[in-house]
């Protein structure tokens, strides 16, 4: 591969890019076929159109890429596009609820129910209760020379006593549901770079994400993914692992999430 001549370096980060581009005869389809990057990703780099590149830690890497892919020193190349350092991101704390206050939430829901259920209860008891002491009271007013019920039924006829008789009410107290697999779970193996977007576009979380650290979004509360290392994360659906490889593009994993849980390609 060509080296570029010194006095090149002193040119802006897109004029050097350019420059060791042609002088090793390729075109722009050439290089982004070797990147794996869209023509128009590759020409935002000549052209230092960084706004369409995403986040800075972007453009750094596809700046080195294309400088390694062309031969040359990577460095020169950012330094003259005077892109922004990556620093520790100002991380947007997620909702935490506490321990005893999530156990005091599942204890509330629970009494709820109870109380719903003696409070159906009650009523039906005491209807048939009273309902009881009615008839007992009839039979015992009725007339002491009136024929018995079964005396006035055939024989063949027996009385079905089963019949008039309350049938006992059992409530349930079937343990809550549990709850579900969050519709997204991200684990990172490895450090990565975050972005998530909801079905507006508005930005969720957008972070460097170190090895270890786990996310999880409800359902239709993520729409959107940016992985920038998404070979180091795990990415479950609905409790189901999901493969990556058919959304990655120089190790950047792009993909959206549908509501049932299925990723498809997000667009460039």
């Amino acid at each position: 591969m060509n080296q570029v001549n010194p006095d090149v370096s002193r040119l802006h980060a897109g004029e050097q890019l350019r420059s060791a581009r042609e002088a090793a005869g390729l075109e722009l389809a050439d290089v982004a076929t070797r990147l794996k990057m869209p023509v128009r990703v590759v020409r935002s780099l000549e052209e230092e159109d960084w706004s369409r590149l995403g986040a800075p830690v972007f453009v750094r890497g596809q700046l080195r890429s294309y400088a390694r892919l062309l031969g040359i020193d990577a460095e020169p190349v950012i330094d003259a596009a005077e892109v922004a350092p990556v620093a520790p991101p100002q991380l947007t704390p997620r909702t935490f609820t506490p321990p005893l206050q999530r156990f005091a939430e599942q204890a509330a829901r629970r009494l709820v129910y109870v109380v719903m259920t003696v409070a159906i209860a009650i009523p039906v008891w005491l209807g048939l209760s009273g309902r009881q002491h009615q008839e007992q009271v009839a039979y015992d007013a009725a007339p002491l020379d009136a024929p018995a019920a079964s005396d006035r039924q055939p024989a063949s006829e027996p009385r079905d006593r089963g019949a008039a008789e309350p049938r006992p009410l059992v409530a349930s107290l079937a343990p809550m549901p549990q709850r579900a697999a969050p519709a997204l779970s991200l684990r990172f193996e490895g450090d990565s770079w975050l972005q998530v977007f909801d079905a507006d576009g508005k930005v969720l979380e957008q972070a460097l994400v170190k090895a270890g650290e786990k996310r999880s979004y409800d359902a239709d509360e993520a729409a959107s993914v940016v992985l920038g290392n998404g070979a180091a994360v795990e990415v479950r659906t609905q409790g189901k692992a999901r493969d990556l490889s058919p959304y990655m593009r120089a190790n950047v994993a792009r993909f959206t999430v549908s509501s049932d849980g299925s990723l498809a390609p997000a667009a460039d």
